[in-house]
C-alpha cells in the first residue's frame, strides 16, 4: 500500500469515529440532524477553548468524557 493511501484510511478512519461520537452523544437525535445546528455547537465549543477559559473547559470535558467511556464499559461488563 502506498504512503498516501495508508494516510487516506487513516484519515477516514479518524472521520467516522469522530462521527461516531456526535451520534454517541446524542446530537444528532437532539438537533434532528440538523447539520448547521450541530457545527454552530462545535464552533461555540471551539470559541470556548481559545478563551481564557478554554483550559479549564479542555479538563472539564475530558473528565466528563472519560467518566461516560468508563460507564459505557462497566454497563457493558455487567450485561455479559
Amino acid at each position: 500500500m502506498r504512503d498516501w493511501q495508508a494516510k487516506r484510511r487513516e484519515r477516514t478512519r479518524t472521520l467516522i469515529e469522530l462521527g461516531g461520537l456526535v451520534v454517541k452523544a446524542g446530537l444528532v437525535e437532539l438537533t434532528d440532524d440538523d447539520r448547521a445546528t450541530i457545527y454552530g455547537a462545535f464552533l461555540t465549543v471551539a470559541d470556548r477553548l481559545r478563551s481564557e477559559e478554554g483550559g479549564n473547559a479542555l479538563a472539564l470535558w475530558q473528565r466528563k468524557g472519560k467518566r461516560a467511556f468508563e460507564a459505557e464499559q462497566e454497563a457493558r461488563e455487567k450485561s455479559r
